[in-house]
């Protein structure tokens, strides 16, 4: 949906005021001997300032910072804007311009060309103002140095001969002769316990049957197992049965 058209009564005041300005402007550039395209030019440099400034003197005062040349600039524009049209209004001769007019009107391209490339190339922000006064880094210049050789080492200087020391004479003590040690006694042979007969016959059994069952003798471990006799005596019956 297209917004609306509506008019607005400052809009159009303002168009009517721009409108009369520009054209007082032209007729005083054309008094002053500008003619053709070049007494339009004057009214659109004068109002391009005039804007040029105001839009400068906005964007510092919201920075909070200084704006004296804006401010010189807004009050030239306004003077050439404002006395155009006061000097239309009957109080000047437009057939018999003075000099000194004729002067202000071909002098003003240099005065607007220098406003308005100041106004455009001051910076509008702190880091922008800060970032111009920065000088950049200087380039680090590196130097080459050659490698400085080890220094050549001597030879160690050997200790100066010293004198002989005397040692004070020593008594020889006499030496005692060592300790006879004695023989380590030699373990006691180990006695075999006497197995019983009754025992030994039924261990016999024992063996015959694991012999016929197996083929092969018992051993003394099964041996031991079946009678539930000690590691000796279990040895003692082995060995009486083999």
């Amino acid at each position: 949906m297209r917004p609306k058209l509506r008019l607005d009564a400052v809009l159009v005041q303002a168009v009517i005021a721009g409108a009369l300005s520009f054209a007082h402007l032209h007729d005083i550039a054309e008094a002053a001997g500008q003619h053709g395209w070049k007494a339009w030019a004057y009214p659109i440099s004068v109002d391009l300032l005039f804007v040029a400034a105001w839009r400068r003197l906005r964007a510092l005062r919201a920075d909070d910072r200084a704006a004296r040349a804006a401010w010189t600039w807004f009050v030239i524009a306004l003077a050439a804007s404002l006395g155009a049209n006061i000097a239309t209004a009957g109080l000047l001769d437009l057939g018999a311009v003075p000099a000194w007019l004729r002067i202000l009107v071909a002098g003003w391209p240099a005065l607007a060309f220098l406003g308005g490339t100041l106004l455009a190339h001051t910076p509008t922000t702190p880091a922008e103002t800060e970032a111009a006064e920065t000088p950049a880094p200087a380039d680090e210049v590196s130097v080459d140095r050659a490698p400085e050789s080890a220094p050549a080492l001597l030879p160690p200087t050997p200790p100066a001969p010293t004198a002989p020391e005397l040692m004070p004479e020593v008594a020889e003590e006499p030496v005692e002769p060592a300790p006879v040690v004695a023989p380590a006694p030699e373990p006691a042979a180990v006695s075999v316990p006497a197995v019983p007969p009754a025992l030994l016959d039924h261990a016999r059994k024992i063996a015959d049957t694991h012999r016929t069952a197996t083929g092969s003798p018992i051993d003394r471990d099964t041996l031991r197992a079946r009678l539930g006799v000690p590691p000796v005596l279990a040895d003692a019956i082995t060995a009486q049965l083999a």
